[in-house]
């Protein structure tokens, strides 16, 4: 199994259930984690035989321009994504943390993940 992964990608962006959260914006922190099978040998030193990592930030950076009220659907929009893109992958996982969420008291981050597991689907 072959892992590509962006770590920590920052963010600033309009998500959240309440309106002040759109209009204020927040910082983010995303990670995104493809997983797939080797098909090819890497001797022909050819990207199409793997997940180019800057078609990943392309995802999520499109991805995080689209304000939602909840961070499930911005995971959700970047796995349906990364799946239509690279249809070979077996695995996705994705993080999204929302630093300093507006809560009453004083928290680092609110963080939601999801995976995505090909295996799963039949």
């Amino acid at each position: 199994m072959i892992t590509v992964a962006l770590k920590e990608v920052k963010f600033f962006a309009y998500h959240g259930f309440y309106a002040q959260e759109q209009v204020i914006g927040s910082h983010f922190v995303i990670d995104v984690q493809v997983e797939f099978l080797q098909q090819h040998h890497f001797n022909d030193d050819d990207i199409v035989h793997t997940v180019n990592y800057e078609q990943l930030y392309q995802i999520v950076d499109a991805e995080m321009k689209h304000t939602r009220k909840l961070l499930e659907t911005v995971l959700q929009g970047i796995i349906d994504r990364i799946k239509t893109c690279f249809p070979f992958v077996e695995n996705i996982t994705a993080s999204i943390k929302k630093l300093n969420p507006p809560l009453s008291g004083q928290v680092s981050y609110s963080f939601i993940e999801i995976t995505y597991r090909k295996a799963d689907e039949v």
